[in-house]
C-alpha cells in the first residue's frame, strides 16, 4: 500500500543526519507492515497532483500554527478536503491533527494553558497509554462528524476519528526519546518553560506505547483502503 506523506515542516537541522526528517521518522515507525511511502514537502509548496496519487495519506507535524498565514496552508486544506471526498484514508499527527480539523470546519488555537512536552498520559479508546508530546496549539472546537477517541486533562481533543476515513492524534508516536532530547536542546530554549523541559528529560527512559499507536495507524490506513474509491 502506497502512503503519501504530506510533510508540513522539517526536523531541526541538528538531527537530520542521525534521525532524518519527519518523513523518515514515520517510515521507521510504520516499518514492517507492507507500506511504501512517497513524500510531498507541502511546506515547500511541493504538492501531489491530487488524492489519487497514493492509496492513503499521512499529514506530519510542523513548527507552524494551522491558523498562521503561510502559503502552503490554503492549498493543503483544499487537498485534505479532496482526500476526504475521494474516500481514501488519511491520518494526521500534531500539526496534521490540527490542520485536518481546521480544514474540516473545526477550530485550532494557541492554548492558554501552555505547553505539553515529553511523555504524557492519555485516555485512549478506554485505556491509559503514554505517548510523547510537543505542542502548545490545540483543537478546541470539533469539526462536524469528528468523534473524540483520546483525551487528557490537558488536551481534551487529543485523538479524533471521522468515520472510517480520517484518524488523527495530537501527540507524536513517531518521536522516541532521542527526538524529545533533541527538541529539548535545539527548540525548547527561550520557548518552552524550563520546568517542563526538565520534567520531559527526566522521563526519557520511561517506556511509551508509541508502537501500539503505530499499529492503530496502520490498521486504520489498511481498513480504509479496503473500500473501492
Amino acid at each position: 500500500m502506497k502512503i503519501g506523506i504530506l510533510q508540513t515542516g522539517h526536523a531541526p537541522t541538528e538531527v537530520l543526519g542521525s534521525l532524518g526528517d519527519y518523513d523518515a521518522m514515520f517510515a521507521r515507525l510504520l516499518d514492517g507492515h507492507g507500506l511504501t511511502f512517497e513524500t510531498f514537502s507541502v511546506v515547500d509548496m511541493e504538492f501531489p497532483d491530487g488524492p489519487d496519487a497514493c492509496e492513503g495519506w499521512l499529514v506530519t507535524g510542523s513548527k507552524h500554527g494551522a491558523y498562521e498565514d503561510h502559503a502552503f496552508i490554503p492549498p493543503l486544506e483544499e487537498l485534505i478536503r479532496d482526500i476526504h471526498s475521494s474516500g481514501r484514508p488519511m491520518v494526521g499527527v500534531c500539526f496534521g491533527h490540527q490542520i485536518i480539523a481546521q480544514a474540516m470546519g473545526g477550530k485550532v488555537v494557541k492554548f492558554e494553558g501552555g505547553w505539553s512536552v515529553g511523555r504524557r498520559q492519555y485516555t485512549y479508546k478506554g485505556e491509559t497509554i503514554a505517548v510523547n508530546a510537543w505542542h502548545q496549539d490545540q483543537v478546541v472546537e470539533l469539526p462536524p462528524g469528528a468523534e473524540v477517541i483520546g483525551s487528557s486533562d490537558f488536551c481534551e481533543n487529543a485523538a479524533l476519528v471521522y468515520g472510517d476515513r480520517i484518524w488523527t492524534i495530537q501527540p507524536h508516536p513517531e518521536f522516541g526519546a532521542d527526538m524529545i532530547e533533541a527538541l529539548a536542546v535545539h527548540r525548547a530554549p527561550g520557548v518552552v518553560p524550563g520546568d517542563l523541559v526538565k520534567d520531559a528529560r527526566a522521563q526519557l527512559d520511561v517506556p511509551t506505547q508509541r508502537q501500539k499507536v503505530a499499529e492503530d495507524m496502520v490498521a486504520f490506513l489498511k481498513q480504509g483502503a479496503r473500500v473501492d474509491v
